[in-house]
C-alpha cells in the first residue's frame, strides 16, 4: 500500500477534495458531511484512537454515543452513512487496508422503542460478574450506579470521588452543556461502591487520575468504549437476548421510576433533560394513554 501521510487533517482534507471535485457536492451538502465526520473525529480523539486505526467496535461505540446524546434515529442514520462514505474513501485511496464499516448497522427509524431491562434482568447482569477477577467488584458497582442513578455513560466515566455525597445519598452529576444536577443514589449502589473502594485503594493510580471513581487496571479512568464492551459481554453471559448497552440501564431506570409511580417532572430532573418531551420518549409515554388517564381521572371529567 502507498505510504501516505495519515494525519487526521490530511485525510479529512483529501476527503473534502474528493467530495467536492469527484462527487460534485454542493457547499451546503459538503458542509453537512464534514460536520458529521467532525463528530466522529472528535469522539475518536477523546478515546485516543486515530481514524485509520478505528475498528468496528470503536464505530459501534461511536454510534451508541450518538444514541446516548439523544440524537434521533434518523440523524444517526445520516451520520453513520457519512462515516461509511468516509471509510470507503480511505480504503479506496490507500489510507487503510480494510473498511471497518462493512458490518456497521444503522438504527431503525420507525417508532421502535429502546430495550428495557427488568429488575430481575439487571440482577442477572450483576450475577454474571466474576467477582474473583480484580475488576469484578468495579463492574458490579458500575451496573448498580447506572441502574440506580440513570447516568449517561459519559457522565459515569467522568464521575469523581468529589462528586459523591454518600452520607447524604446524593451524587453530583455534570451533564450536557456543563449543567450540574443532584441525583439520589440507592443504598444498594452505595454498598457496591464502598466494596469497590476497598479494591481501588490498593491500586497504583496514575497522577491526575486520583479523583476518578472508576479506573482501569492501569490506574486511569475508563472510556465509554470499555463500558459498552463490558455491558454487552455480561448481557451475553447472563443469557439476556435483548440488544443492550449502557444506555439501556438509563432507560430502564426511567421506566422503573415511572412504573413505580414517580412524577414525570421528577424523572426529567433526575435524567437531566431540558425538555419533558425527551423524558416522555425515554419512559414509553403514549399520548393515547395520557388522554385516557386524563379522561378517566381529571375532576372535570368525573361524574
Amino acid at each position: 500500500m502507498e505510504n501516505k501521510n495519515k494525519t487526521p487533517t490530511n485525510m479529512v482534507n483529501a476527503y473534502r477534495r474528493y467530495m467536492k471535485l469527484q462527487r460534485n457536492f454542493t457547499p451546503n451538502t459538503l458542509d453537512a458531511y464534514m460536520r458529521d465526520i467532525g463528530k466522529l473525529l472528535h469522539y475518536l480523539k477523546t478515546e485516543g484512537i486515530e481514524p485509520q486505526d478505528a475498528r468496528l467496535q470503536d464505530l459501534q461505540a461511536f454510534a451508541a454515543s450518538l444514541h446516548d446524546l439523544g440524537v434521533s434515529p434518523r440523524s444517526q442514520c445520516r451520520i453513520l452513512s457519512g462515516v461509511r462514505t468516509f471509510y470507503r474513501f480511505l480504503q479506496a485511496d490507500g489510507y487503510i487496508a480494510d473498511d471497518p464499516t462493512e458490518l456497521l448497522e444503522s438504527p431503525q427509524t420507525d417508532d421502535h422503542l429502546p430495550e428495557v431491562l427488568t429488575t430481575e434482568e439487571v440482577d442477572r447482569l450483576e450475577q454474571a460478574v466474576d467477582l474473583s477477577k480484580w475488576e469484578g467488584q468495579r463492574n458490579k458497582a458500575i451496573i448498580e450506579v447506572l441502574f440506580s442513578c440513570g447516568l449517561r455513560v459519559s457522565e459515569l466515566v467522568t464521575l469523581r470521588l468529589s462528586d459523591l455525597y454518600l452520607d447524604e445519598r446524593f451524587v453530583r452529576v455534570m451533564g450536557k452543556g456543563r449543567k450540574e444536577r443532584l441525583v439520589p443514589i440507592s443504598e444498594s449502589a452505595i454498598r457496591q461502591l464502598r466494596l469497590w473502594f476497598d479494591d481501588r485503594c490498593r491500586m497504583d493510580i496514575k497522577p491526575g487520575e486520583e479523583d476518578y471513581v472508576f479506573l482501569n487496571r492501569r490506574g486511569a479512568h475508563l472510556t465509554r468504549t470499555m463500558i459498552l464492551i463490558m455491558i454487552k459481554r455480561l448481557g451475553t453471559e447472563a443469557g439476556i437476548k435483548k440488544t443492550i448497552s449502557p444506555h439501556t440501564l438509563r432507560h430502564s431506570f426511567a421506566t422503573a421510576l415511572l412504573e413505580g409511580g414517580a412524577d414525570l417532572r421528577a424523572i426529567q430532573a433526575m435524567l437531566g433533560h431540558e425538555s419533558i418531551g425527551t423524558t416522555e420518549i425515554y419512559t414509553h409515554i403514549d399520548t393515547s394513554e395520557l388522554r385516557r388517564e386524563i379522561l378517566e381521572h381529571h375532576p372535570r371529567n368525573l361524574k
